[in-house]
């Protein structure tokens, strides 16, 4: 399928994009992310393995838009929540 990231045209397969990912480690996800393979990615670090373009020449709209359109799931990363604290009393919440 084509797509247009960054303004540049790409002729991607689900296939190539899987095989692409497959032994990379997944990076931390703080924005939008993409399950491959079942593993989870964010959306750039996919984009700059693909596309071998830096990640400041495309959005993750351009690459969330792309990866829907051959079959991934993309999704949003799960906010972050701190971890409580146990005060040494047993109190978590400090009351």
């Amino acid at each position: 399928m084509r797509c247009v990231i960054a303004r540049f045209p790409f002729d991607l397969t689900k296939n190539e994009v899987e095989q692409s990912m497959s032994g990379k480690e997944p990076e931390p996800v703080t924005g939008v992310a993409v399950t491959i393979g079942g593993r989870v990615f964010p959306v750039m670090q996919v984009g700059e393995v693909i596309t071998r373009q830096s990640r400041r020449d495309f959005t993750s709209g351009e690459m969330r838009r792309a990866l829907t359109r051959l079959g991934f799931t993309c999704h949003d990363a799960a906010p972050s929540t701190p971890a409580e604290t146990p005060r040494p009393d047993g109190d978590a919440l400090g009351w």
